[in-house]
């Protein structure tokens, strides 16, 4: 072949090559496809038609990342008269997903894996049952299901969280004193008010946030929690509470003059980094147990007192709350540049930390803090 074609051929193989990918990218915004871990699974999310589907209706690829069989023993599946069975365990909220529009999800389902899926009742908690002729439709079905849960899991807004709680009396009166400077010397700053502050009865550090959708999930949770104590707690504080000391503040954003949250700085009385070992253990635990994920390498150590979320929600928790599927409300920033030059060493208080929360998003118990569904004290 003359050498200026085949030359020519190979720059318009490339030409082609490049233009399919950035086909992909713009019609499925990534060319590589999503990857969904469960139980030390890996699954890819095609793209297929997902793009114009609904949100009910999205489509998984069952295969493993290797593109190999899902493995026999990943499913207890009984063999029965009347061919094969599994049961698996599905919070009730989301039923709906598997079910789809009209129904159209389930029959898709069962079409193509060639089995029969039970559902129970909406609201009802109980056990999904797959039953099939054939133990790969049934292994192929309890797969998808998996795939699809987990999914729209990660789509529900978080309903629980871990937290140190930073509430006692004198840390809300320096809180609160902290408040009141600000009011009278930044209030002609841009978009600084009142409704920007946490309330005081609420300050905490969170550790990490969780989705639990029903009371099976709680107790997992709780008895993941007193699980911690011997595997992780007691080798870090030595049965002692960790003095913390909470000094200076800091923003979350890159601007100064467009803040969102604002933040004040945890600090170890001792200078130590137990704090941190202690959250980033905790964290690992739970990621482990599939009850939390993973959102970064390491906690974030800090105690929010002024966040724009507060300005139309009060009960807002965090700034980075779990995505629900729906946009994030504009958030109107505020000028943060005079209070980190007045209150940049503002010193909020000591506080002993002895115990764990697991706390309830959007609750209040008698102290004014959040409900407990759950605590491991460790002093």
């Amino acid at each position: 072949m003359n050498k200026k074609l085949k030359r020519r051929g190979t720059f318009y193989f490339i030409f082609l090559s490049v233009k399919y990918s950035c086909w992909k990218i713009k019609n499925h915004g990534s060319a590589m496809p999503v990857l969904i871990r469960i139980d030390g699974r890996v699954y890819r999310k095609n793209f297929g038609e997902q793009a114009h589907q609904q949100e009910e209706e999205e489509d998984f690829n069952t295969g493993l990342e290797d593109g190999s069989d899902e493995p026999c023993d990943a499913f207890a599946v009984e063999e029965t008269e009347r061919g094969y069975q599994c049961a698996m365990d599905v919070p009730s909220p989301l039923y709906k997903y598997i079910i789809g529009k009209r129904g159209e999800t389930r029959k898709k389902l069962e079409t193509e894996t060639r089995t029969f899926i039970s559902i129970p009742k909406p609201g009802v908690e109980g056990e999904i049952v797959i039953t099939g002729q054939h133990r790969s439709g049934v292994i192929s079905a309890r797969t998808r299901i998996d795939v699809l849960v987990e999914s729209f899991r990660k789509k529900q807004p978080f309903t629980h969280f871990l937290s140190f709680a930073l509430n006692q009396p004198a840390i809300q009166e320096r809180f609160l004193q902290f408040k009141e400077e600000v009011l009278e010397k930044c209030s002609h700053d841009c978009g600084v008010s009142s409704s920007l502050f946490q309330n005081p009865a609420k300050l905490h550090l969170t550790i990490g946030t969780l989705v639990l959708l029903n009371e099976q999930e709680i107790q997992k949770a709780q008895e993941l929690l007193q699980k911690c104590r011997e595997d992780l707690v007691d080798t870090i504080t030595e049965g002692k509470p960790l003095t913390v000391e909470i000094r200076g503040i800091e923003y979350m954003n890159d601007d100064p003059a467009m803040v969102d949250v604002l933040y004040a700085k945890v600090h170890m009385k001792d200078g130590s980094n137990r704090l941190q070992l202690l959250a980033d253990g905790l964290v690992d635990q739970f990621a482990t147990s599939g009850l939390m994920r993973r959102e970064w390498g390491r906690v974030k150590l800090h105690a929010t007192v002024m966040n724009t979320v507060f300005r139309n929600d009060p009960s807002a928790e965090e700034p980075n709350n779990r995505a629900t599927g729906k946009p994030f409300k504009e958030r109107e920033s505020f000028d943060g540049r005079t209070i980190l030059k007045l209150f940049e060493n503002f010193q909020f208080g000591e506080v002993q930390l002895n115990s764990v929360c697991l706390s309830q998003r959007f609750s209040t118990d008698q102290s004014g803090y959040y409900a407990s569904s759950g605590q491991l004290n460790f002093s």
